[in-house]
């Protein structure tokens, strides 16, 4: 019922939160690396996910952190950009659990993938937390209209293959977007049976 409450409520907007968590980060980043522009790389050992650290001393909490750091000014506000499109839209298809589960999951999916670039790897950024949002919307708003979801797979292929270029973590990309897809595709389906049962069961108490 609370979470019911605060998805109804236009003054709460996760994505709004998650928008200052990250902007909140990246001024942090700015201040200890003494650059606006680019994130200093202690910054990026420390809350970033450096492999190394992760595999060989355990530093698990980089797996989430690194969702909130940003390599530049550049890369932080076009992540934001797209966070703000899919973020708002997923506000509307999912509830608060559901919405934060699919953006951290989705985001840790990356990250984990991330580790098989091996220890000399750094990575950071929001993309796959991201990218999961993004495959949950499409593919859940095809499944939901009765639509094929063959135009929603190719639609992620294709966001995939303009997103790849030099310094990108594709792995983030694609364990995000998968994992999107996936938990996306399931949501709908619990949805519609949900739907069914309330539908149901309002005709046989109106029978009565």
């Amino acid at each position: 019922m609370i979470f019911q409450n605060l998805k109804s409520s236009q003054k709460y907007k996760i994505t709004y939160i998650l928008i200052a968590l990250n902007i909140t980060f990246y001024i942090y980043g700015a201040i200890i690396g003494g650059n606006a522009f680019v994130t200093g790389p202690n910054v990026i050992q420390t809350l970033g996910q450096a492999n190394f650290l992760v595999l060989e001393h355990g530093f698990y909490y980089q797996l989430f952190t690194s969702m909130f750091i940003h390599a530049s000014i550049v890369h932080i506000g076009s992540n934001l950009i797209f966070l703000l499109i899919f973020g708002l839209r997923a506000e509307e298809m999912f509830s608060l659990p559901e919405y934060l589960s699919i953006y951290f999951l989705g985001g840790l999916a990356g990250n984990l993938l991330t580790l098989t670039y091996g220890p000399n790897y750094y990575s950071v950024g929001a993309s796959g937390a991201i990218f999961a949002l993004l495959g949950a919307c499409i593919i859940y708003d095809r499944k939901s209209s009765q639509q094929s979801i063959i135009s929603a797979l190719a639609f992620a292929f294709v966001i995939l293959l303009i997103n790849m270029g030099e310094n990108v973590n594709v792995l983030a990309h694609v364990g995000g977007i998968v994992f999107g897809l996936i938990i996306g595709y399931l949501l709908a389906l619990q949805h519609k049976t949900r739907s069914q049962r309330q539908y149901y069961s309002a005709s046989y108490s109106y029978q009565l």
